[in-house]
């Protein structure tokens, strides 16, 4: 589990990073990490897989965990990416947080994020460092990102929020409901339970937060 085995090498300073090799790497560390878990994956399997050589990749992220942050960070970046305010969807409010809700829980629920998070929770056990990588690295800055996004809403009049750090963790807990437990343990809900759950908790949540209900 340590990376003792795998010294930090010295980043050489002022020599430019190669973008597609940059990508090339993060494919395979994600491939890797996902399947495997961190424990199980290498630089040198990263390397291979990618095409380069372990210096590139030591010059590019230090060691084995400024790699696996890298990867989950651009996976996450994904979900992040429906946060943004410019990438907002259309329609009422309701109807943002239920598109909102559906694309979280679309993405938590994948079946190699259940096997990856389940990977990441044991080795955890080995480590607790990595446990606070992942999540430095995903979800601490995709709760960031919809706090933000919870933020624009109300100065846009449309919720009343006083702390939108913990309206974010209330409403994603609702819509993962306990179908977020039950897929860690092989029962998988169907589609019109999870469509029910995540418009229950759009209704509650507006109950509670949106100026009309005051």
């Amino acid at each position: 589990m340590s990376t003792a085995c795998e010294p930090r090498q010295k980043r050489k300073s002022g020599r430019p990073q190669d973008p597609a090799k940059r990508e090339a790497i993060l494919d395979a560390a994600s491939q890797q990490f996902f399947a495997a878990g961190y424990a199980a994956t290498s630089i040198e399997q990263v390397a291979a897989l990618a095409g380069v050589s372990k210096v590139t990749i030591y010059n590019q992220f230090d060691d084995k965990r400024g790699l696996f942050k890298a990867a989950v960070e651009r996976e996450c970046a994904r979900m992040r990416g429906l946060l943004a305010l410019g990438a907002q969807p259309s329609g009422s409010i309701s109807e943002r947080l239920a598109e909102l809700g559906k694309a979280m829980v679309a993405f938590l629920s994948r079946p190699e994020m259940i096997q990856f998070e389940r990977r990441i929770a044991a080795e955890t056990e080995r480590d607790p460092a990595i446990g606070r990588a992942f999540l430095e690295a995903g979800p601490w800055r995709m709760k960031d990102a919809f706090s933000k996004w919870l933020a624009h809403a109300c100065a846009a009049g449309e919720l009343e929020i006083a702390d939108p750090s913990l309206a974010a963790e209330q409403f994603v807990s609702m819509c993962k409901g306990m179908g977020d437990l039950e897929r860690r343990f092989g029962a998988i809900p169907g589609d019109r339970e999870t469509h029910e759950r995540i418009s229950s908790a759009v209704e509650v949540f507006l109950a509670a937060y949106s100026p009309a209900s005051r």
